[in-house]
């Protein structure tokens, strides 16, 4: 696979474990969003509710537009701890 083509895709935590996958490479087609990696990736139409992508470390839009080289996450809600006093 030509890395110049390719975008990485990982997925964290209780994804990782529901999809059973941490991290995969994916050749680019033509202009692809993070929303359509997701779909090709999981299967699912749609992003889970509150879930977090980012494009090179920076938080996104899932409309945002990837290019080859990209490193796409997808992080699930997190809840905090209890602020005590």
């Amino acid at each position: 696979m030509n890395t110049t083509a390719v975008v990485t895709i990982k997925l964290f935590a209780s994804l990782a474990e529901s999809y059973g996958w941490r991290e995969r490479q994916r050749a680019l087609a033509g202009e692809t969003c993070i929303l359509d990696l997701w779909r090709a990736e999981t299967g699912q139409p749609e992003l889970p509710p509150r879930v977090l992508c980012a494009r090179n470390m920076a938080y996104c839009d899932a409309s945002t537009v990837v290019a080859p080289g990209d490193e796409i996450a997808f992080f699930p809600p997190v809840t905090g701890g209890s602020h005590a006093g």
